[in-house]
């Protein structure tokens, strides 16, 4: 356990719980990272550092589990992982609703949120840095966002391997995990398990999950310890030309379009009003979780 953890109080183990909750509902969303969530509120090296800390020698600690939870940083992940449990149970649902009925007030809400995060991100980075890194980034960023999503019935054990490449992209904080799952034509499924506990889908894809954490943790927190400027700024660049994904008012054919082209193409109410709200409610979200007591 680290100093930081064994001397958390109870408000700031609710703040990792609640960045956690907040994790959860970015990954429902294709197009938003929860791993951004995490670096910008604050507690990304500690999620990194705490998930690469599980390798073989780990299972000669299971004999004595006070050295194993304190090594591991338990206490830290359980309460982050209870927090995205909350967050994709009590959300999922909700959100499968919300893009059914009012799919640009969701995108304007999460378009806030990213908006904001390349900001946070992109200060922090030395100017030169990014200048050399951003572009590279941009650029990859609006071709992964241009790929056409898959679709069809996928046979369940492709969720496994669906769920490997998920939380790869999930730890870093730029690409959406839920975002990947789209273009490998699972995210229907896997929002469709999620709503009715199909258990047979949900297990392969933690099995997928559990894999992908353990063989990319330990290069992730090599990378950032190593590399840590230029991955961010590419990343930082990644995130922003991923904002494209995000535009509220899109067609059938994925083409971006103003309000009303959105009315008069689609005959759907382009909720102009709701969207400019869920827009800065999102950079206010963000801008809260940010300065949640560590």
């Amino acid at each position: 356990m680290t100093a930081a953890s064994s001397s958390r109080s109870r408000i700031q183990w609710l703040g990792i719980y609640v960045r956690g909750v907040a994790m959860g509902i970015a990954e429902v969303v294709p197009g938003v990272s929860g791993g951004t969530i995490a670096f910008i509120s604050g507690i990304y090296d500690e999620l990194i550092h705490a998930l690469a800390s599980f390798r073989p020698s780990s299972l000669k600690m299971l004999t004595t589990p006070g050295e194993f939870f304190r090594h591991h940083n338990l206490g830290f992940l359980l309460a982050l992982g209870f927090g995205m449990v909350t967050g994709v149970a009590l959300f999922a649902h909700l959100l499968s609703l919300a893009l059914e009925h009012a799919r640009p007030v969701v995108w304007g809400f999460f378009l806030g949120v990213i908006c904001l995060s390349v900001y946070l991100l992109g200060r922090e980075r030395p100017l030169r840095m990014l200048a050399i890194c951003f572009p590279p980034g941009f650029i990859f960023g609006l071709l992964v966002v241009s790929l056409d999503p898959g679709s069809g019935d996928a046979a369940v054990w492709l969720y496994f391997f669906g769920g490997a490449i998920a939380v790869a992209a999930w730890l870093l904080p730029a690409v959406s995990g839920s975002f990947l799952l789209l273009v490998l034509g699972l995210y229907e499924g896997v929002l469709g398990a999620l709503v009715a506990l199909d258990l047979a889908i949900l297990v392969a894809l933690l099995g997928g999950c559990l894999v992908g954490l353990l063989t990319f943790a330990n290069l992730l927190s090599w990378l950032m310890r190593n590399y840590r400027e230029p991955l961010l700024s590419i990343l930082t660049g990644f995130l922003a030309g991923s904002l494209v994904r995000l535009w509220p008012w899109t067609g059938s054919a994925g083409e971006l379009l103003l309000p009303d082209g959105y009315q008069s193409l689609l005959s759907l109410d382009p909720l102009s009003g709701w969207v400019l709200l869920a827009f800065f409610a999102g950079m206010l979200g963000i801008w809260l979780l940010g300065r949640l007591g560590r």
